[in-house]
C-alpha cells in the first residue's frame, strides 16, 4: 500500500517534492502544506489534493505516514526545526531538506528526538542518489580501489566578477555563513558516503575583492582540509559563483586508493576509473613512460540534469520507509545530516580560530534495534 505524504513549505523545492511523490508508485501524495494561502492553493489544485495553511491541521489527518518538510528560512535551513520536532512529536516519519538546520543544536536536538519517537528522519542529501555514484561504490565494493589515499571534492557555481550581483534575497542577505551553511551539507555528505567519518578539520575561508568592495559579507571561498577516520586525507574547495572551474564543471569528485581512483564529474554525468598501475587489467608499470598512465574506464551515463537526482533520492526514503528497514539503516538518515552539520560548524570554529585544527563534536552513537521492533 502506497504511503501518505503530505509537503510543508511551497516554494521550488516543496513543488519539486510534491511532483516526486505523486509520480512515485510508493507515495500517495495526500496534503500540501504553505503559511501563504495562494502557494498552497495552487500547489493542492495541482494535484488534486487538500491545501492546508498550518501543520497543526495538517497532521490531524491521522493517515498521514510521512511529513515532506521543505520550508526556508534564514540561511536556508531556519524554519526547519519548528516542522520536524512538531511532525516527530505527532509520531510521523520525517523527510526534511538540507541543511538540516541551521543551528547545530537544533540539528542534536532533532536526531535524538527521532530515535527517541522511534520514527524515521531522513534528509535530502540527494547527490549520492545518481548512477555514477552506485558505479564508483561498485568500484569499492569489488576491491578496486584499495586502501583510501585521498579525497577530492570541488563544488560551486561557475561563475566570476563578470557575474557577480549582491545578493538581496532576506534568507541570505546579511548572513556571512550562508553559503557555508546552505551548500557544504551536499559534499561533507559525499565526501563521508564514500570515505566515511572525519575526524579532523582544518579550513581556510574568504571572500574576493568584489564583495568586498559591494559590502558583502557573505563567506563564499572555502578551502577545508579534512583527515577521516580511516586513515585518508581529504579537501574540500567550495565557491558560490566567484569563478569558474574546470573538471567536472561545478562538481567533480575524486577518490584515490592503492589500487586505483575514481572520479565523477557533473554529478550526474560521468564516473571515469583509472587503474593503478600493476593492477588487474592495467598496464605494467615497466611499460610506462614518465607521465603516462594506465587507460582509463569511462562511464558516461548522458545524463546532465541535476534534477534527476530528486525522484531518485526520494524514492529511496519511500523504499525504506515501505521496507521498514532498521532505523540505522536508512539512507541518508537524520543522523549522516546531522554529520555534515558538525563539520560546517567545525569548519566556521578554524576559520574563526584563524585556521587551528579542530575536532568535529562526536556523532550520537548509532541504536541497533531488532527488526522484529522496528515500528513497535
Amino acid at each position: 500500500m502506497a504511503l501518505k505524504v503530505g509537503v510543508v513549505g511551497l516554494r521550488g523545492i516543496g513543488n519539486r517534492h510534491a511532483d516526486c511523490h505523486a509520480a512515485d508508485a510508493l507515495a500517495e501524495l495526500v496534503a500540501v502544506c504553505d503559511i501563504v494561502k495562494q502557494r498552497a492553493d495552487e500547489t493542492a489544485k495541482k494535484h488534486g489534493v487538500p491545501a492546508y495553511y498550518s501543520l497543526k491541521d495538517m497532521l490531524q489527518n491521522e493517515e498521514l505516514d510521512i511529513v515532506d518538510v521543505c520550508t526556508g528560512g534564514p540561511e536556508n535551513g531556519g524554519w526547519h526545526y519548528e516542522p520536524v520536532m512538531e511532525a516527530l512529536d505527532a509520531g510521523r516519519n520525517v523527510l526534511v531538506e538540507k541543511p538540516i538546520s541551521n543551528d547545530i543544536e537544533k540539528a542534536r536536538e532533532m536526531v535524538a528526538y527521532a530515535q527517541e519517537k522511534d520514527v524515521y528522519l531522513g534528509c535530502n542529501l540527494n547527490h549520492y542518489f545518481t548512477e555514477p555514484a552506485r558505479q564508483a561504490r561498485k568500484y569499492m565494493d569489488d576491491g578496486r580501489v584499495g586502501e583510501q589515499i585521498y579525497c577530492l571534492h570541488r563544488m560551486g557555481f561557475p561563475g566570476g566578477v563578470s557575474t557577480y550581483s549582491p545578493g538581496a534575497a532576506p534568507n541570505a542577505k546579511g548572513f556571512p555563513y550562508f553559503h557555508v551553511k546552505a551548500f557544504l551539507s551536499h559534499p561533507f555528505s559525499i565526501m563521508r558516503y564514500f570515505c566515511g567519518d572525519i575526524t579532523h578539520v582544518q579550513a581556510f575561508m574568504g571572500r574576493p575583492s568584489f564583495r568586498i568592495a559591494a559590502g558583502d559579507p557573505m563567506v563564499s571561498v572555502n578551502s577545508i582540509h579534512v583527515r577521516f577516520q580511516s586513515g585518508a586525507v581529504g579537501y574540500l574547495f567550495s565557491q558560490r559563483g566567484d569563478t569558474t572551474m574546470g573538471l567536472g564543471g561545478w562538481w567533480s569528485v575524486e577518490v584515490g586508493g592503492t589500487k586505483g581512483t575514481f572520479c565523477i564529474e557533473n554529478c550526474v554525468e560521468k564516473c571515469t576509473f583509472f587503474p593503478a598501475p600493476g593492477s588487474e587489467g592495467a598496464a605494467q608499470p615497466e611499460k610506462l613512460g614518465l607521465g603516462q598512465a594506465p587507460e582509463p574506464v569511462v562511464h558516461n551515463t548522458g545524463e546532465t540534469d541535476f534534477g534527476a537526482t530528486f525522484p531518485q533520492r526520494i524514492h529511496a526514503f519511500l523504499e525504506d520507509v515501505t521496507d521498514r528497514v532498521p532505523k540505522h539503516e536508512l539512507r541518508a538518515s537524520g543522523r549522516d545530516a546531522l554529520a555534515t552539520l558538525e563539520y560546517t560548524f567545525a569548519a566556521i570554529e578554524s576559520y574563526e580560530e584563524g585556521g587551528i585544527l579542530v575536532r568535529p563534536f562526536p556523532l550520537p552513537l548509532v541504536e541497533h534495534i531488532p527488526a522484529e521492533r522496528e515500528g513497535t
